[in-house]
């Protein structure tokens, strides 16, 4: 399956996600660029919420509006959602994502999300139901249960296990997967004391992402104008080569370390 805009246009490979420090005007910057999916964990980034309003005003068929919801309440969900639907004055959301399915979580209330957002779908409220975990062995169990349509996964240059299972399967499944924490929540861009060469840009993280085929679309949630330009780049950069893959791959390495020395890495 491909994510397309409602006149069936494919979805860009770079998505911008809010940020507090963005202005309204991004969203203008980057839809003008080539980006036509914007995604919102909450109703907090007005900036982003004011641009993208004016923009799905006269643009609606073009723009692909992703968000969701992480707690299990489906009074909660209903709330949410209709609040989104209001403020941007619209009738329907493109993408809409069970949030941060993690193993602690009850999964008869996960399903039961799914199921009321499948029942949004029907209604034409909802085109694609979504997912997002950080967790590799989840991911791979609610692919194989194919209860929804679109993952979003948490990838990059040091999170890289996911090339052995949960890529190749949601490929072969058919779910599209959104990458996101490409930057590694910015640590791939400090260096590393055992590395002699400049670290990854973040426009380097963003094509490492998408040399992998069940990529759909990076998210890039840049602070500022300058950020996003530059993140821009990617929408019209060539592939990685193989030896850039490499390159990039022994940094990873670096950055990741046991895997035990840090938040971000014991997710895995």
């Amino acid at each position: 399956m491909e994510l397309v805009t409602q006149n069936g246009q494919p979805t860009s490979i770079i998505g911008l996600a809010g940020h507090s420090g963005l202005d309204s005007t991004a969203v203008t910057v980057a839809f003008e660029a080539g980006v036509n999916y914007f995604f919102f964990y909450n109703l907090k980034f007005e900036s982003l919420l004011g641009g993208l309003k004016s923009l799905l005003a006269s643009k609606r068929k073009q723009v692909l509006v992703a968000t969701g919801y992480q707690e299990r309440d489906i009074s909660g969900l209903r709330s949410y959602f209709d609040s989104v639907r209001r403020c941007l004055n619209v009738d329907e959301v493109d993408v809409f994502f069970a949030e941060y399915v993690c193993p602690d979580d009850d999964m008869t209330q996960v399903e039961a999300m799914l199921d009321e957002l499948y029942s949004w779908q029907e209604k034409r409220l909802v085109r694609y139901v979504g997912v997002s975990t950080h967790n590799r062995t989840l991911a791979l169990k609610l692919i194989n249960l194919g209860k929804f349509q679109v993952l979003m996964h948490r990838y990059n240059m040091a999170h890289r296990k996911v090339e052995e299972d949960v890529l190749p399967s949601a490929y072969k499944a058919g779910i599209p997967v959104v990458a996101f924490t490409c930057t590694r929540w910015k640590t791939l861009l400090q260096g590393h004391p055992r590395w002699q060469q400049e670290p990854p840009t973040a426009a380097d993280c963003y094509r490492y992402v998408l040399h992998q085929k069940a990529v759909n679309l990076a998210l890039t949630a840049p602070q500022n104008l300058q950020q996003l330009e530059a993140n821009l780049s990617v929408l019209n950069a060539p592939p990685l080569t193989p030896e850039e893959i490499d390159y990039w791959q022994a940094y990873g390495n670096l950055i990741y370390g046991t895997g035990q020395d840090a938040f971000e890495t014991q997710w895995m």
